[in-house]
């Protein structure tokens, strides 16, 4: 099984630029057109939250142009910058997609198990797993033992960037205890870091992943401000090996190549 994860798409309405300099449209644009070229077609997409900027109506009606595109089934969890009603509401035929409260899901009929987790604190930066959405998660996982894969937005980890560290998870002491008790989770996969960034806690891995946009600044002082680059973008691919997942981070864009190792007599070229 392969699995795509792309994450902060902070996609705007038509025309309007992130910060006054960034269109994450075009971006968006660039990402499928670079998820249709693979030469292995994943087999679903997960989006890990920050669908949209402001999480306007007319923002997911946008994203929707990019995304239906992808021909492959896609799961979607929140980020900071959506809105848990109107993304619902953009995406009536996700069946996955709880009617009423957090957007919390479980799906099934894959080799792994997939969980997407809700840590969306409605008008606040940080994220949030609360006693009931632990609860949710507890039950969830002890209803089966099967290889998980955990999506959620924030990391459950520190990061060592400092700004992005204030804005971090709330709750994810309790998340790395229910780690520690439900072993069957091999992979969880985040967002909100707009980099790559990969921590092991108890037997799982957990990463963050780049933006198909602008990635924040890598700086780890502990009073670093609040900037972002321009840096290469790019998403992950998760294959899932029968015992594990092997990651790829693949760059979003054309580039010279591929070239061949040896001429066509075999002979290695100097």
């Amino acid at each position: 099984m392969l699995i795509a994860q792309i994450t902060d798409l902070h996609v705007k309405t038509p025309g309007k630029l992130a910060y006054g300099r960034v269109d994450t449209a075009r971006f968006m644009a660039d990402c499928i057109e670079s998820l249709l070229a693979l030469k292995a077609v994943p087999d679903v997409v997960l989006v890990t939250g920050d669908l949209v900027d402001f999480g306007e109506p007319e923002e997911y009606r946008h994203l929707r142009s990019f995304l239906d595109r992808l021909p492959m089934p896609l799961y979607l969890v929140p980020g900071n910058h959506d809105g848990r009603d109107t993304l619902r509401a953009a995406f009536p035929d996700h069946p996955y997609l709880p009617e009423t409260g957090f957007l919390h899901w479980v799906v099934d009929e894959y080799p792994v198990r997939l969980i997407g987790l809700d840590t969306l604190v409605p008008g606040e930066s940080r994220g949030e797993l609360c006693a009931d959405r632990l609860t949710w998660l507890e039950t969830t996982l002890a209803a089966s033992d099967r290889p998980t894969l955990i999506a959620m937005h924030h990391p459950p980890f520190q990061t060592g960037i400092g700004h992005m560290d204030r804005i971090g998870l709330t709750g994810a002491e309790a998340f790395a205890a229910l780690l520690d008790r439900f072993p069957q989770v091999c992979r969880v996969i985040c967002g909100h870091l707009h980099r790559p960034i990969t921590m092991l806690m108890g037997r799982a891995i957990v990463s963050t992943c780049s933006s198909p946009a602008h990635q924040v600044a890598l700086d780890l002082r502990p009073d670093a401000d609040s900037r972002f680059m321009m840096e290469p973008p790019g998403f992950e691919l998760h294959r899932w090996t029968g015992t594990g997942f092997l990651s790829h981070r693949a760059a979003i864009g054309t580039f010279p190549g591929p070239f061949p190792f040896f001429d066509p007599s075999g002979a290695l070229i100097d």
